[in-house]
């Protein structure tokens, strides 16, 4: 299989990254029991297939994602393209708090370079926008971890095109991650545009629909007991009969050319341009192998159409909350 190579952002903003990514929060934790050792196996393997964008944060453990990624890198740094993110705490009680204030950005950088073993990171994203704190201020905090040689390119993650287009005028942003599938492509009609006419890479996360897309995740009864997916409304059971359907028909096209539904989910997203770069969760070697086959699946924008007039987008909220999301 060949992974392949695209670039996110433009000009002095630029980063070559793989032309797709592993997203390793699941090796930590929302999607039942992990396994450091056959984590660590796995990111192994992307190095070595190609896949080389790793992407994690400082919330998904919390804290203990970054370690393990740290581990997984050591000795082979020079051969990744390493991204976290900050923004997200978690409070006393378990609540999420959004936190994107400049006294909070500064220490953020130098906490996750220690817990990753490096010295700087190619891309650091604020993981949820803060509606408390101006963005102009977030990223000019973050525009000095840059100055100071602790990290190459910003990006933002779930970030409205108002609060882009103020992001960018302060500093140059590689990329925007924000979900993006067969299953949810609000995406295409104001905030892919937006991008594109700013010189921004798009990095697209859940590009499987947190595993629905894979037609290997028949329901609840298949998750784990604390599996983040139990309480997410496209699982929830008065929504549940209608997505399976849409992933039938997947499968079914999938079947048509010989390939599994993950790989056509994946080839999808792919072929939205050369500016998009999904990263893919898994945990496990033979699911990653599986994901990277997808690079060498090409599809025409006839036939991207196709599938997407095909295969109708999920009935139900990504998150149990909306209230995070940046609109």
């Amino acid at each position: 299989m060949t992974v392949g190579r695209r670039v996110l952002g433009t000009g002095e903003a630029a980063l070559e990254v793989s032309a797709q990514g592993l997203g390793c929060m699941g090796m930590s934790q929302s999607y039942g029991p992990g396994d450091d050792d056959e984590s660590i196996a796995t990111i192994h393997r992307a190095i070595d297939l190609g896949v080389t964008l790793i992407d994690t944060a400082d919330a998904y453990g919390p804290f203990v994602n970054e370690e393990l990624v740290g581990r997984a890198i050591a000795g082979r740094r020079d051969q990744v393209q390493l991204a976290t993110k900050f923004a997200n705490k978690v409070g006393p009680s378990g609540e999420r708090i959004i936190d994107g204030s400049p006294e909070y950005v500064r220490p953020a950088i130098d906490d996750s370079l220690r817990r990753l073993g490096v010295d700087h990171v190619d891309l650091w994203y604020q993981h949820r926008v803060d509606p408390r704190t101006p963005i102009e201020d977030t990223v000019g905090a973050m525009a000095e971890a840059v100055q100071a040689g602790k990290v190459r390119f910003l990006g933002l993650s779930e970030c409205s095109v108002a609060n882009l287009r103020k992001a960018a005028a302060v500093h140059p942003i590689t990329a925007l991650q924000t979900e993006y599938s067969l299953w949810w492509r609000e995406v295409e009609a104001e905030i892919l545009p937006t991008t594109r006419e700013l010189g921004i890479g798009f990095v697209a996360y859940s590009p499987l629909g947190r595993g629905l897309l894979t037609g290997t995740v028949g329901g609840t009864d298949d998750l784990a007991a604390n599996d983040f997916r139990r309480m997410t409304p496209r699982y929830a059971a008065e929504n549940l009969a209608a997505n399976q359907h849409g992933v039938e028909t997947l499968r079914a096209a999938a079947a048509e050319r010989g390939v599994t539904a993950a790989q056509l989910a994946l080839a999808w997203v792919m072929a939205r341009g050369d500016d998009v770069v999904p990263i893919p969760g898994t945990k496990r070697r033979r699911w990653l192998e599986e994901n990277a086959a997808a690079c060498d699946l090409v599809l025409t924008p006839e036939e991207a159409d196709a599938l997407a007039a095909a295969v109708p987008e999920a009935v139900g909220d990504r998150y149990p909350d909306m209230s995070h999301i940046d609109r």
